[in-house]
C-alpha cells in the first residue's frame, strides 16, 4: 500500500470505529471491533476487516446492519474527513482472532498432555 493509501486506512478505521460506538443506536449491533481497513489504490472502495463476539447468527445480524448502515457510516466519516471522494464502504467479518484463539486452545491441549505422567508399565 501507498503511504496515502494507508493514511486513509487508518483514518477509516478510527473513525470508523468511532461512528459506531457513538453515533449508531441499533440495539441489535453487538460488541464490534474495528480491527483493519483496506483501502484501493485509487481511493474509492475501502474494506473495514471487523471482529464481532457472539456466535453465528449474532456475527451475521451485526454485519448485515453495518452494511444497511454504510451510506450512513460513510457520510459521518465524510464530515470529518477532507477528502474529494469518499471511499464506498464494504464490510467483512475478521475471522483472526477467532483463529488465534483455537490455535491457543489447541497448543494448551497439547502442551497439557505433554505434561502428563506416563503411566504405562513397561513390565
Amino acid at each position: 500500500m501507498t503511504t496515502r493509501q494507508e493514511k486513509v486506512a487508518e483514518l477509516l478505521k478510527t473513525e470508523v470505529s468511532r461512528i459506531i460506538q457513538r453515533e449508531m443506536k441499533d440495539p441489535r449491533l453487538g460488541f464490534i471491533t474495528v480491527t483493519d481497513a483496506e483501502v484501493s489504490k485509487d481511493l474509492r472502495h475501502a474494506k473495514i476487516f471487523i471482529s464481532v463476539m457472539g456466535n453465528d447468527e449474532q456475527k451475521d445480524e451485526t454485519l448485515g446492519i453495518l452494511q444497511r448502515a454504510s451510506s450512513f457510516i460513510r457520510s459521518e466519516f465524510g464530515r470529518h474527513a477532507s477528502m474529494k471522494v469518499l471511499p464506498e464502504i464494504t464490510f467483512k467479518l475478521d475471522t483472526a482472532v477467532e483463529h488465534g484463539a483455537r490455535i491457543f486452545e489447541l497448543l494448551q491441549e497439547v502442551r497439557h498432555e505433554s505434561e502428563k505422567p506416563d503411566t504405562s508399565s513397561d513390565r
